[in-house]
C-alpha cells in the first residue's frame, strides 16, 4: 500500500492538471462558445496533456490535425455510404492512411482512427458540423498547454529520480568489476557485465526525462529559476551515457582477462573504487543543485594515476581495461563541466617522450 500511495503521489500534478484542464475545456466550449455537446474539447485537453511529459506542443497541435482528418473523412464518407460494419471500416481505414501521408506523428494517426469511428457511430454528421469539432479539439488543446505552463510539474524531480538511476547503475559497474578484478572472480565480472548490459534502457529514459524538464522550464515561467540545475544535468547526460558504454567495454575486457589469467595491475582495484566514488560524488552534487567540483577533482585524481607504466603490467585486455579507466576518467570530467579538450588534458601521455 505505501509503494503504491508513492506512486500515486509521484502521478498527482499530472492527474491535476488532467482534471482541471478536462474541465476548463469543457466549460469553454459548452459555455461560453456555447457548443451543445462539446466532448472534443476535454478529449484534447487530457490527450494534449497526457500522463507522461515531454512534446506537449507537438502533440497538441497533432491532436488538432488528427481530429480534423478523422472529422472530415469521416463525415464526408458517412453522408455518402451510411453507418454499418463495413462503413467503419472502411472509414477508419481511409483516415489513418490519410493522417500516415501526411504526417508520421503517433498522435495524429490515432485521433484521426478514433474521431472517425466517433462520427461513424456516436455522432453522425447531421449531429453536428466537422467545423465545431475541430474547434473543440483546438479549444481543448489550447487548454491543456495553458495548464501545463501554468500549473507545472517540477521539472528536476524526474530528472533526478532518472538520473540516480543511471549514475547508480555506473557506480555499481564499477564498484563491481573493482570487486572482480581484486578477488579475481570470473563468476562474479560476468555478473558485473551482465548488470551493465541492462543500463541502456535507463538511460534512454533519463534523456527523455531531461527533454521533459526543458520543456517545462522553457514555457512554464515558475519553473524558469530550474534551468540551471536541468542545464547541468543536460552537461552530464551524453558524457555519462559515454562512460556507461566505455564501462560495459572495460567489464567485457576484464572478464576476458580474468579467464585468460592475466596478471592484475596492483592499483587497479583501487583506481576503479575512486572511480565509483567520483561517480557518487556527481550525483550527490548534481541533486543537491551544486556544480560539481569535488566530482571533477575526484575524476582528474583517477586520470592522474592512468600512468602509462600501468599499460605494462598486463597482457592485451588488461591494457585495454586499463586505456578504459582513462577513457571513463576523461568522461566523468566532461560530465562535471569540462570541454574534452581540458578532460583530455588531465591524462598522463602515453608515450613517455611526450
Amino acid at each position: 500500500m505505501t509503494r503504491r500511495l508513492r506512486r500515486l503521489l509521484r502521478t498527482g500534478v499530472p492527474i491535476v492538471q488532467c482534471a482541471l484542464a478536462a474541465g476548463v475545456a469543457w466549460f469553454l466550449a459548452h459555455d461560453i462558445v456555447g457548443h451543445v455537446a462539446p466532448f472534443f474539447a476535454p478529449i484534447a485537453a487530457v490527450i494534449s496533456l497526457g500522463v507522461s511529459l515531454g512534446q506537449r506542443m507537438r502533440r497538441a497541435l497533432e491532436l488538432v490535425v488528427g481530429v480534423s482528418i478523422g472529422v472530415g473523412v469521416g463525415d464526408v464518407l458517412i453522408s455518402v455510404i451510411g453507418t454499418g460494419t463495413w462503413q467503419i471500416a472502411l472509414v477508419v481505414a481511409l483516415a489513418m492512411s490519410t493522417a500516415v501521408l501526411l504526417d508520421s506523428g503517433g498522435v495524429i494517426v490515432l485521433q484521426a482512427a478514433s474521431s472517425s469511428v466517433l462520427v461513424a457511430t456516436l455522432l453522425p454528421p447531421a449531429t453536428a458540423g466537422g467545423l465545431t469539432r475541430m474547434l473543440d479539439a483546438a479549444i481543448g488543446g489550447l487548454v491543456g498547454f495553458a495548464v501545463a505552463a501554468l500549473l507545472p510539474a517540477n521539472p528536476l524531480a524526474v530528472a533526478h529520480r532518472n538520473g540516480r538511476v543511471v549514475l547508480g547503475a555506473l557506480a555499481d559497474a564499477l564498484r563491481g568489476v573493482a570487486s572482480a578484478v581484486a578477488h579475481r572472480d570470473v563468476s562474479m565480472a560476468a555478473d558485473v557485465l551482465a548488470d551493465a548490459r541492462k543500463s541502456h534502457k535507463s538511460v534512454e529514459e533519463f534523456r527523455a526525462a531531461l527533454e521533459a524538464g526543458a520543456e517545462i522550464a522553457r514555457f512554464a515561467p515558475i519553473r524558469w529559476r530550474r534551468r540551471g540545475d536541468l542545464e547541468r544535468y543536460e552537461t552530464a547526460a551524453t558524457p555519462v551515457d559515454r562512460a556507461l558504454r566505455n564501462t560495459r567495454v572495460l567489464a567485457r575486457r576484464a572478464l576476458a582477462a580474468l579467464r585468460d589469467e592475466e596478471p592484475v595491475p596492483r592499483p587497479l582495484p583501487g583506481m576503479l573504487e575512486e572511480l565509483a566514488g567520483t561517480v557518487v560524488l556527481l550525483r550527490d552534487e548534481l541533486a543537491s543543485g551544486k556544480d560539481p567540483l569535488q566530482a571533477r577533482e575526484a575524476a582528474r585524481s583517477v586520470a592522474k594515476k592512468s600512468t602509462v607504466e600501468l599499460l605494462g603490467e598486463g597482457d592485451f585486455s588488461m591494457q585495454v581495461v586499463v586505456l578504459q579507466v582513462r577513457s571513463i576518467a576523461v568522461d566523468l570530467l566532461q560530465a562535471s563541466g569540462l570541454t574534452r579538450t581540458e578532460a583530455v588534458a588531465a591524462l598522463p601521455p602515453l608515450h613517455p617522450d611526450e
